[in-house]
Formats: C-alpha cells, sequence, structure tokens
C-alpha cells in the first residue's frame, strides 16, 4: 500500500469528540503498514492529567497485539487533514519494536517522507 492508501485508512478513523470533561479523543488518526501487508489504526487519546496517547501508539498497540512489529510505513492526520510528523515518544517508541523499524517511512508532510532513522540523528543506542 503506498502513502496515499494510508493517508485515507488514518483519516477514516478521525472522529474528534469528547469522552468526558476531561479526555478529548479521535482529533489525530493514524496508519501503519507493517511487514506483511497489512494496515493498523488508531486514535489519539488526550486526557487531563497527561494520561493519554498518540494515534501511533494505538496504531502499533493493535499491531503488537495481532503479533507484528515490524513497520514499513506510517502516517498521522489531525482533523483538518493535514499531515503530521510524529511527535518525539512515538519516533522512539516505534524504532524500539523492531529493530529494522529505523528504516520506517514516515510520511511528516505532504511533500516529505522520512526514515525514523532521519527522524532521531542523533539515537542513544549509537
Amino acid at each position: 500500500m503506498d502513502f496515499d492508501g494510508l493517508y485515507e485508512k488514518a483519516k477514516s478513523v478521525l472522529n474528534p469528540r469528547w469522552l468526558s470533561d476531561w479526555v478529548e479523543v479521535g482529533g489525530v488518526g493514524a496508519a501503519i503498514l507493517t511487514e506483511s501487508g497489512n494496515v493498523f489504526v488508531g486514535v489519539c487519546i488526550d486526557t487531563a492529567c497527561s494520561m493519554g496517547f498518540c494515534a501511533e501508539h494505538a496504531a502499533a498497540a493493535a499491531m503488537v497485539t495481532a503479533g507484528e512489529n515490524r513497520v514499513l510505513k506510517m502516517i498521522a492526520v489531525d482533523w483538518e487533514g493535514s499531515i503530521l510528523p510524529p511527535c518525539g515518544r512515538c519516533r522512539e517508541f516505534i524504532s524500539q519494536l523492531h529493530p529494522d523499524n529505523l528504516k520506517t517511512e514516515v510520511k511528516v508532510n505532504a511533500d516529505t517522507v522520512m526514515t525514523l532513522k532521519e527522524l532521531l540523528p542523533f539515537d542513544w543506542r549509537g
């Protein structure tokens, strides 16, 4: 699957809404393509106490639950359809799930694809 297809998958799960006075969800959607060709999606969960997580984390959790951990491509979009680069926590999280995930292609904006390695230039692993 190409990034256009992943973009549509990420966009399809967007559903911004409040679950309670303290929790907002669905404002960012993410899609990840695995080595086996499966696509996993997720949405962000933002909590007042900062215990939520990003859409990329949700998608990765679904992937790991399904028994996979190698990500080939990933993308995240906001409720307006703009592509967002992953935050530092997401970059680090995905990179640690499989040694080859540093080669994961990440769409960081409409015109740019980078690897996780490029997004983590001073990687603590050397």
